[in-house]
């Protein structure tokens, strides 16, 4: 008997884990709602709705099952962080509650534009510093100085569906911030504002 409790223990607690999720119906339809080349509305913290969207964590998407609509959210996701002349956006951000975010690798020549699915911070640094100017597309016509890490170690998905694991390292706006974009993007992930890190 003890056996049996202890493997239907483990059982649920494998399933609960498991946030690994087929796209519902409804996101498809947000998703469906326009051309590939049409920017989504973009969710604002003044709107309570949007808001309470904003502050969910969200859920990890099944890249193999749903790669043709992922491939659709990308290509809208893009129009609208260009659109609003951003380096980075996330699903969250335009009403998506998924584990995908696009960033610009301001570190890399012509600075091309990332895919991460299902992205996790794997490492970072001990010590942190306090990055000048956040802004978020979320929170239109504010800024302020948020509490970063200088280099994170990260893991994705790109938008092939290939493993990426790399060191991200910068934090100036003169050269390099494509660490700070990371963490930026991932905290809406998880229902974090930079306005929750501002530097005291």
């Amino acid at each position: 008997m003890q056996k049996y409790l202890l493997l239907l223990c483990t059982l649920i607690l494998l399933y609960s884990c498991n946030t690994l999720q087929k796209m519902t119906n409804s996101e498809i339809k947000h998703i469906e709602s326009a051309g590939e080349l049409t920017p989504f509305r973009v969710l604002l913290t003044t709107n309570e709705q949007d808001a309470t969207v904003l502050r969910q964590s969200c859920k990890d998407l099944k890249f193999s099952q749903d790669k043709e609509i992922i491939k659709k959210l990308i290509s809208r996701m893009k129009a609208t962080m260009f659109a609003e002349s951003g380096v980075g956006i996330a699903a969250p951000q335009i009403g998506i509650s998924r584990n995908i975010f696009l960033f610009v690798r301001v570190d890399q020549p012509n600075a091309p534009v990332e895919v991460a699915i299902n992205p996790k911070i794997v490492n970072r640094a001990d010590e942190t510093i306090c990055f000048e100017r956040d802004g978020c597309l979320s929170i239109p016509n504010v800024s302020g100085n948020s509490i970063r890490y200088p280099w994170v170690e990260v893991e994705y998905l790109n938008e092939n569906g290939e493993k990426v694991r790399e060191k991200l390292v910068g934090y100036s706006r003169q050269d390099n911030f494509v660490a700070v974009i990371f963490q930026h993007e991932f905290d809406h992930l998880q229902g974090v504002l930079f306005t929750d890190k501002l530097c005291e």
